[in-house]
């Protein structure tokens, strides 16, 4: 599957970026209903340390209802995740699945116009970080 996801290398700490990556979402109608500090879980649950990742869960109530209302089987797929994850020291990478591939493996569930643009504005988002 070509193009499965929306990324961006772009400057910064984890922390930092995941702020500027909310604040990005909102004027698109997304919003975080979930953060994972993977890292973090990683070093308590196995004691062991990787570099820093979230996860965060975006969701944009709208579009969410729309795809519901199709095929419930949606609801497996919401939040949509959004990966901030520090690739070195001052380096992260911003990558989020289109939500048009997630769709991929619902049946029933139409690419409408407005997820197409929620798409286009999500990778706009992502790539002016």
């Amino acid at each position: 599957m070509d193009n499965l996801s929306i990324q961006k290398e772009v400057s910064g700490n984890v922390a930092d970026v995941c702020v500027k990556v909310t604040e990005a979402l909102k004027p698109i109608g997304f919003g975080i209903l979930t953060r994972i500090d993977f890292d973090q879980k990683i070093q308590e649950k196995l004691n062991e340390k990787i570099n820093p990742c979230v996860i965060l869960g975006a969701c944009n109530p709208r579009l969410a209802l729309e795809a519901f209302r199709q095929s419930t089987d949606v609801a497996l797929l919401i939040p949509c995740n959004i990966v901030v994850r520090e690739i070195a020291v001052g380096k992260v990478i911003v990558e989020a699945m289109r939500p048009t591939m997630m769709l991929e493996f619902v049946n029933g569930v139409e690419k409408s116009d407005s997820i197409l643009k929620a798409e286009s504005d999500l990778e706009k988002v992502i790539l002016a970080l």
